[in-house]
């Protein structure tokens, strides 16, 4: 042990001693180590915008183009859309436009709210029934309802559309083994490359319109899903496989009547995640005409009004929570129903049906007469946008010099030098220790595969960029660490505490990830301190999180010992608790790491200049090569994080006797 010990503080010194010498002597030399050469830039962009117009004028697939194609999938996504949103927004019409004709109202604004009630009775009792209820309630108070029945409408389509398609996956995963091996780096990149990036070609191939929405939403919502079902089918028990081959199951009956059934409440976790997933993703789809809160955030955002944008972030949470709470109540729920139709009444069988159509019905006729009961009275709305708003500009004309101040401190003595610092690094150098990290860690194929990936950032032209980003994402995820660490360990053994914290932590990930950006930019303009702090503000929960879950999980009787042989709290703390949580507490920096990496991509809207605001560029262009080799760079980095930190954590457990 001490051997390898000393083996590998001595590789270490040698490998820091080569990067050092290159970084301070080598660039005279060998200038190409620096700044790679234009001349052998691959035209990544070029070749995926070449293939993509390929696709959409001359590719077919037996008697139709791949336009046509398209255009069906976007052609029978949109029938639902328009019956969801004729449903709960616009109504029946006839015609288009601002010519149509309504010929039959939406659902009023008491029966969305009673009929989600009685959803929350059905699957919980009175006090979800409220709370649901209550959460609707407020969209209707503070004026979101119109924009919030648009978001519900995109919701209602999406979230069947990624749970079907992520079980399908799932299951054909689970079936045959060499289709999960091609199936998961696909999944992998899903997951990391930023949702901007294939907003482009999804714009290129379905168009501007909730429809293209609808389809970034699925493709953003479904990943979760198909892991979640490979991982509960593989973990239905063996004796459950074997009584339904015992009793002469076919394949299909196999898998639709025992397999599925049996991993049913781990499948609803993943539909309760493509849920979660497909409300976090309405304000970029917003970006492509999907409309509903998503673009009151969004518009917020561009004329700086921070009470418009907050209350429409609220309204998103309040939508999230109560599907969140009504999803999981309902899983809870299947598992205990039972079919018993015997020669009841339709009454006696559906008595909340009946309830519903007969409350839909009441109000749709009361409505004619008195139209509070069809639409919410503006009357009645609380605004309380403006006074957000004058908070903001009176924090702003009495702390502005305070304000000033503590930006400059943090860009001139930590910003710049970092940003100087990373920039001024050669890629050879980087790339080499980053691969000799790899192998140190996890052996030849970790090294091959962050070496390859760091070596197609630069060989791609994004390497200056990509420095923009890792420094941004670095300061970013240090701060929350510093930050969200203590936090987690003062509330990890106080229950009233953690309970307090783990509220606050689980709303600020409800939150969508614009509405961090508005109060940000009121107070501190736009710029890289204003995207430091966005992101800190998102990516501090993880930190807190799994540093609290790591020290929780410590085995009681370890610290039993360290009190029997006398150790203080801080020697508990720092000798036992910390050492057998830094696994947990790694794993918590590495989501931190992605937290980040997913927030700076949106933080291009104030003015960073890294890959982020490359892929943005590329969106408001239609470029789609420039945004996915954008996108796929900032993939790269999160995907070397990933892996160094999982392999770290995983040595970091087997040395401490923990696997």
């Amino acid at each position: 042990m001490e051997s390898s010990r000393r083996i590998s503080i001595i590789g270490w010194a040698v490998a820091l001693t080569a990067f050092v010498l290159l970084w301070k002597f080598g660039e005279p030399v060998a200038k190409w180590a620096f700044d790679y050469p234009k001349a052998w830039i691959i035209p990544a962009a070029r070749w995926i915008s070449n293939a993509l117009k390929w696709l959409l004028n001359d590719a077919t697939f037996g008697l139709f183009t791949f336009t046509q194609l398209t255009r069906f999938i976007a052609a029978v996504v949109d029938v639902p859309y328009r019956a969801a949103l004729s449903l709960l927004s616009t109504g029946l019409l006839s015609g288009q436009g601002s010519s149509a004709i309504q010929l039959l109202p939406p659902l009023s604004w008491i029966s969305v709210i009673a009929i989600v009630g009685m959803i929350g009775h059905y699957a919980g009792g009175w006090r979800l029934a409220l709370f649901a209820a209550g959460c609707f309630l407020f969209l209707a108070i503070f004026g979101q309802w119109n924009s919030a029945m648009v978001t519900l409408a995109s919701i209602l389509v999406a979230a069947p559309i990624g749970v079907i398609g992520g079980l399908l996956l799932g299951l054909a995963a689970y079936r045959w083994a060499q289709f999960e091996k091609a199936l998961m780096p696909l999944l992998d990149l899903m997951q990391t490359i930023p949702v901007f990036a294939y907003l482009v070609p999804i714009l290129f191939l379905f168009g501007f319109g909730p429809t293209a929405a609808i389809v970034a939403t699925v493709i953003y919502a479904m990943p979760p899903m198909t892991r979640i079902t490979i991982l509960a089918l593989r973990g239905v028990p063996s004796e459950v496989q074997e009584l339904g081959h015992m009793i002469g199951c076919t394949r299909r009956q196999m898998t639709w009547r025992v397999m599925v059934p049996s991993a049913r409440d781990s499948l609803m976790v993943g539909v309760n995640q493509v849920i979660m997933l497909s409300l976090n993703m309405v304000i970029i789809a917003s970006m492509i005409g999907a409309g509903g809160l998503g673009f009151d955030v969004l518009a917020a955002l561009r004329r700086l009004d921070i009470g418009a944008g907050l209350l429409a972030g609220l309204a998103i949470v309040a939508l999230a929570v109560a599907l969140d709470r009504l999803s999981q109540a309902m899983a809870l729920k299947m598992g205990d129903f039972h079919a018993d139709t015997g020669n009841k009444s339709f009454i006696a069988r559906y008595p909340y049906l009946f309830v519903a159509l007969l409350v839909i019905v009441a109000t749709a006729v009361l409505g004619l007469a008195i139209p509070a009961i069809q639409t919410y009275p503006q009357t009645m709305t609380i605004a309380s946008g403006t006074a957000i708003g004058r908070a903001v500009e009176w924090i702003n004309v009495n702390y502005f010099d305070t304000l000033e101040a503590i930006k400059n401190t943090m860009l001139l003595n930590v910003l710049v030098p970092f940003k100087r610092f990373l920039g001024g690094l050669p890629w050879l150098g980087v790339t080499g220790l980053l691969a000799y990290a790899g192998w140190r860690l996890g052996g030849l194929r970790l090294a091959l595969l962050v070496a390859v990936l760091a070596f197609l950032i630069a060989a791609t032209g994004q390497w200056e960029k990509a420095m923009i980003t890792v420094y941004l994402c670095g300061v970013s995820v240090v701060i929350a660490a510093l930050i969200g660490i203590p936090i987690g360990i003062v509330s990890a053994e106080r229950k009233q505490l953690w309970r307090v914290v783990q509220a606050i932590i689980d709303t600020l990930q409800t939150l969508p990830s614009f509405v961090y950006l508005m109060p940000a930019v009121m107070l501190f303009r736009v710029g890289d301190f204003t995207a430091m702090l966005a992101v800190v503000a998102y990516a501090i929960a993880p930190a807190i999180r799994y540093t609290a879950l790591g020290l929780q999980k410590v085995e009681p009787r370890l610290i039993e010992a360290g009190r029997a042989m006398g150790c203080t709290k801080w020697q508990l703390l720092t000798k036992i608790k910390l050492k057998l949580a830094l696994p947990d507490i790694m794993l918590g920096i590495n989501q931190t790491i992605m937290f980040a990496l997913s927030m700076l991509v949106i933080t291009a809207l104030v003015g960073t200049r890294d890959l982020g605001q490359e892929v943005y560029i590329a969106l408001t262009k239609a470029d789609t090569g420039r945004g996915l080799v954008a996108g796929l760079a900032v993939a790269f980095i999160a995907i070397i994080a990933d892996r160094l930190i999982a392999a770290g954590a995983a040595r970091t457990k087997i040395r401490l006797g923990l696997q």
